[in-house]
């Protein structure tokens, strides 16, 4: 049984190497095909052998050097291979002593040479099929001058001489278009191959745009419901409770008992209490704005934190600011920048125990303001760093995994970045950088304008999140 090849990876067209095994598998076909032809010969033509055991030994000789070339290729590997010369040469001398000691040139033997080059033909190149040729002829002419003038016959050896030629031409010129043709065909099949790698390539990549598309418009839309829910209590709440704080100013007007006037003012303050939630609520919930301005840190922190304060973990933590003064703005849509901070914060939240501290910081390197949400929370896994970023990745049993992509996006498409510094089981740091606006002149536009990339921003808006 031949030994067997692992089809290619990405494609069923045979490689080199794949082709080079089947060249050798036609070769040892043809070796044991001449040698059992061989033995039919001479058991045929016991009586007209001049001498039958020389010629038995000969071909049990082609025999064994047919079995091990069978063994060698059932490993994968050509018997002499890189000695082509030296096997030309070996079979020369070999069919020579077959002819001499069979009947001569008129043996049937004699054919034996075509098979020869025909093996030289489809294993090597044209030159060595040509070498192949000379040896043969060489071999032909010394049997015929070996058998003397008496026993040769001119005629038959012109013939065979001009078989072979047209054999080794043949052959020869057949093999290398073919060659020629499967290198040609193994080219357009590796060019084949890395085009379609290309298109997969561009598939995936367009895939994922489609699915981060997919993933800002699911957040989009979930903003939006949820704006429309809070416009909706907050105009349902604030009718009533707009007439509780008109019945208790009735009340407190009529005079009543210290104790009465005590309770009644509690409960002014409690419902005024609602009213700046319900306010604050219908502020955050109001259709956001695409405009780019000049945003100042410690505004959209006080804005981001008057939101956190009603999430119920938010009041187990400790949550400090290390702002600098006089931190310069920077151009950006002041919505997008607290929906960072927000996001940014309440992660921070999340990622914390009862009693934890959580650190927001602003300062100026150089032209760029950096901003950091610090925790001294459990830190992010190893295991989950590289999909950080990616939408819908998410750690918490109730989160929809858009917070920190959409928070990346919204950094990138202002021409900034967000990166973090995490230690398992010591916390991490979420850091946002962006370029800050020049000083202004006598609170006109700052020196030197606006850059190109702004003007770009301003046109075409940043990354809305709701």
């Amino acid at each position: 049984m031949m030994a067997t090849r692992e089809a290619p990876e990405r494609s069923d067209f045979p490689s080199r190497s794949d082709r080079e095994f089947a060249t050798e598998s036609i070769v040892v076909q043809i070796r044991w095909f001449g040698v059992v032809m061989g033995y039919v010969l001479l058991l045929a033509r016991l009586d007209a052998v001049r001498d039958p055991r020389a010629v038995g030994s000969m071909l049990a000789l082609g025999a064994g050097f047919a079995l091990v070339d069978t063994l060698f290729h059932r490993r994968g590997q050509g018997l002499l291979r890189r000695w082509p010369l030296f096997v030309s040469t070996m079979e020369a001398i070999f069919l020579a002593l077959l002819c001499f000691y069979d009947t001569g040139l008129d043996s049937p033997f004699r054919w034996y040479y075509l098979l020869s080059l025909i093996c030289c033909a489809i294993r090597y190149p044209r030159s060595v099929a040509w070498f192949t040729f000379a040896m043969h002829c060489l071999s032909l002419a010394l049997v015929t001058w070996a058998l003397g003038r008496s026993r040769a016959r001119p005629d038959s050896l012109v013939l065979i001489v001009a078989m072979l030629g047209w054999v080794t031409w043949a052959v020869s010129s057949l093999a290398g278009l073919l060659r020629t043709t499967g290198e040609r065909l193994e080219a357009a099949n590796v060019a084949l191959e890395r085009h379609g790698a290309e298109l997969e390539a561009r598939v995936a990549e367009r895939t994922d745009a489609l699915r981060n598309s997919q993933a800002r418009m699911i957040h989009q839309e979930k903003m939006a419901a949820f704006g429309l829910l809070a416009a909706g209590i907050a105009h349902e709440v604030g009718n009533p409770l707009a007439a509780l704080s008109s019945l208790v100013q009735m009340l407190q007007r009529r005079g009543p008992d210290p104790y009465t006037a005590d309770k009644l003012d509690l409960a002014g303050r409690q419902l005024t209490r609602i009213q700046r939630t319900i306010r604050e609520l219908t502020d955050y919930s109001r259709p956001g704005s695409n405009a780019l301005g000049p945003v100042r840190f410690t505004e959209v922190v006080d804005e981001a934190l008057g939101i956190a304060k009603y999430y119920q973990r938010t009041k187990q933590r400790e949550i400090r600011t290390e702002i600098e003064d006089d931190l310069p703005p920077v151009r950006a849509v002041r919505d997008h920048i607290t929906q960072v901070i927000l996001n940014l914060l309440l992660n921070a939240v999340d990622a914390t125990s009862k009693g934890g501290r959580i650190t927001i910081k602003g300062r100026h390197e150089g032209r760029e303001v950096v901003w950091e949400v610090e925790d001294d929370g459990r830190g992010v896994a190893e295991s989950d760093q590289p999909r950080l970023f990616q939408p819908f990745f998410t750690t918490k049993a109730r989160g929809t995994g858009l917070g920190l992509y959409i928070s990346r996006q919204i950094i990138e498409e202002l021409g900034g970045s967000l990166t973090y510094r995490t230690k398992l089981g010591q916390g991490t740091t979420f850091s946002v950088r962006l370029r800050a606006l020049p000083a202004r002149v006598n609170g006109d536009e700052p020196i030197g304008g606006a850059t190109d990339d702004e003007r770009r921003l301003d046109k075409a808006g940043a990354l809305a999140v709701g």
